[in-house]
């Protein structure tokens, strides 16, 4: 590419950020496919949104189309922005257009659920109105969070059950091991002071190896978690999870979701789409409530993992709170704070709360979806779990 292509397409880039009009100083006009991108950025970053952003003050870069708030427009943008935009991008206007052009209730016409690239973030958007959907839209909602779910699963079920699987095995390991279960790199670890030099050898006088797995239960997991408007993604992310924990023969999973009421979802566990049209997003919070509803129901702390996924906002009755993380701890339950389990980065969440769990020897931290299959095998081990490197993002 000469010099001067390198200079036109570089004007050509910045004609797309900055809008057309005669304050973006590039001079440079567009046609065909540039300018139908152009048009479908300015449906919503232009002049048409002036309405949704009053308290925006005007500038010379205010493009000059809009979208209008009808279904059959926005449908039609949405093709558009799939035509011209990967999905990763595509997503990120979606979630614009909703929240700076006030579209929700839009996502309650079938044709404009039909229009739209599913991801976590559109599925937390249409249970927050799920109590809102009317019967006719019902179905395509749950086709659209469908699709997602079983999306994640294909991504995270597989290396979840090959982690948590190895785990359990380790947790039931045994010294007088048959043959074909001897665990050969920890039985060599444990017989290093019997290394013999002059034959190159390792006299293993203990043998350490894997249990092997009954049909009965050997852990239990509470995944306890918080349903306020914040946490959409980590509800999503929650339920898929919830749903391969249950699949385990060796793992009794109980899913319960609160606000400021607590709901037990765990019988809804072999869909993880009922389990999310069973919650409702939004409104208060109380974390004390939902402890005491799952250790009420603990029958064998020391095998159980109970998993609290909040951003520690508590609305109930904070010391109690901490006194019933700090009984579970001492009873034998390995207790996991998470402020969330999403890829979003980090969350926003009540640091003196999560000092105070720190101080119980209970690190708060974000996760992610691909790190909670570690974070999961390492507190069925009781081994220290892998906190992210501190960046923010926990305690």
């Amino acid at each position: 590419m000469t010099e001067t292509e390198i200079a036109r397409e570089r004007l050509r880039r910045w004609r797309l950020v900055l809008g057309g009009d005669s304050a973006d100083g590039t001079g440079c006009g567009l046609s065909g496919r540039d300018a139908a991108m152009d048009g479908a950025l300015a449906a919503l970053y232009g002049k048409g949104d002036r309405q949704a952003r009053q308290d925006r003050p005007a500038t010379g870069r205010d493009r000059g189309a809009g979208l209008g708030a009808s279904a059959p427009s926005v449908a039609r943008w949405l093709g558009d922005i799939r035509t011209y935009f990967p999905t990763s991008v595509v997503q990120v206007m979606q979630r614009d257009a909703i929240d700076r052009l006030g579209l929700s209730a839009l996502l309650l016409e079938p044709e404009m659920l039909e229009a739209v690239e599913a991801d976590v973030h559109l599925v937390g958007t249409l249970l927050s109105l799920s109590k809102a959907m009317p019967d006719t839209v019902r179905e395509t909602a749950r086709a659209v969070v469908r699709k997602v779910v079983e999306d994640l699963e294909k991504r995270l079920a597989t290396r979840t059950r090959a982690t948590l699987t190895g785990a359990l095995d380790r947790s039931a390991r045994v010294h007088r091991p048959r043959h074909r279960d001897i665990d050969w790199n920890r039985t060599i670890a444990a017989n290093l002071k019997h290394y013999l030099p002059e034959h190159g050898t390792v006299v293993p006088e203990r043998l350490v190896g894997y249990g092997r797995a009954s049909q009965s239960v050997k852990k239990e997991v509470v995944l306890c978690v918080d349903q306020s408007g914040s946490m959409a993604a980590s509800v999503v992310y929650a339920s898929v999870f919830g749903a391969v924990l249950a699949s385990m023969r060796s793992i009794t999973t109980r899913l319960v979701v609160f606000d400021t009421a607590v709901v037990d979802l765990t019988d809804q566990l072999d869909d993880p789409v009922d389990v999310l049209f069973g919650t409702q997003l939004g409104g208060g919070t109380d974390i004390n409530r939902a402890l005491a509803y799952c250790q009420e129901r603990i029958t064998r702390p020391a095998e159980t993992v109970v998993v609290l996924i909040s951003d520690l906002y508590e609305g109930g009755i904070r010391d109690e709170m901490l006194k019933r993380v700090a009984s579970m701890k001492a009873s034998g339950v390995r207790f996991v704070a998470l402020l969330a389990l999403s890829d979003e980065g980090t969350p926003a969440y009540d640091r003196d709360h999560a000092a105070a769990l720190a101080a119980l020897g209970i690190p708060a931290f974000a996760c992610t979806p691909e790190l909670f299959p570690e974070v999961m095998a390492a507190a069925i081990e009781k081994r220290p779990l892998p906190v992210p490197d501190t960046d923010g993002r926990g305690v």
